[in-house]
């Protein structure tokens, strides 16, 4: 499943910004009831609720494909595949029967990169929940570590949680290139209506703190 390009004016494919119109409602959802429903973002990890840096933010990175993302309170430890435009101009997702795989979007930058690194994953597919079932969970603070073709590892925390409407998305500010190296990190929430899947998207947002180098 995907979002077609039309009614983005002004947005070339293949640019970070045209991702924004492509990852709305990207996730697919068999029937939101295989182990029930995912953990919500709680008010207190919303963007504004807080100082909006844990800790100084970390030096770029070169570019280099993420193979690896390792979320510790979530206990994450899944592959990473790039993911592009579908023949019908949607973003392609991971494959549907993979519960635990995350996709990067490989037209955008790399994590660890300055700007805005995108990764995408299912919140549940047909046999159960699926890799990033739990975003609503996170904390601000908690951990997020990429592993990357190179060798290296590009470490990041949250700096927030939110959970937005797909009618009222923030495309902008999800996906607008950051001056500094971020990370967000998109599934399904926002409640589930019976019929037409998941009313939202969970986001979170985290900026890159270190890095180990290969």
């Amino acid at each position: 499943m995907g979002v077609r390009v039309s009614g983005q004016s002004g947005r070339r494919l293949g640019t970070p910004a045209l991702a924004a119109a492509l990852v709305l409602g990207a996730w697919l959802v068999h029937d939101g009831s295989t182990g029930g429903l995912p953990p919500t973002p709680s008010v207190a990890e919303a963007l504004g609720a807080g100082p909006s840096r844990h800790a100084l933010t970390g030096i770029p990175m070169k570019a280099s494909a993420p193979t690896r993302v390792r979320i510790p309170a979530l206990d994450v430890d899944a592959p990473v595949t790039g993911v592009g435009l579908d023949t019908g101009g949607h973003l392609a997702t991971p494959p549907d029967d993979q519960r635990n795989l995350a996709g990067w979007y490989r037209d955008g930058v790399t994590p660890g990169q300055t700007g805005t690194a995108l990764l995408v994953g299912h919140v549940d597919i047909a046999s159960g929940p699926a890799v990033f079932y739990g975003l609503g969970a996170l904390h601000r603070g908690d951990r997020i570590d990429v592993a990357r073709r190179d060798g290296s590892t590009a470490y990041f925390l949250a700096d927030a949680i939110e959970v937005y409407p797909k009618t009222a998305f923030p495309d902008r500010q999800v996906f607008g290139q950051a001056r500094d190296p971020e990370l967000r990190l998109i599934t399904c929430g926002g409640g589930y209506t019976e019929g037409e899947g998941y009313r939202g998207n969970v986001v979170v947002y985290a900026h890159l703190t270190g890095s180990r180098r290969a």
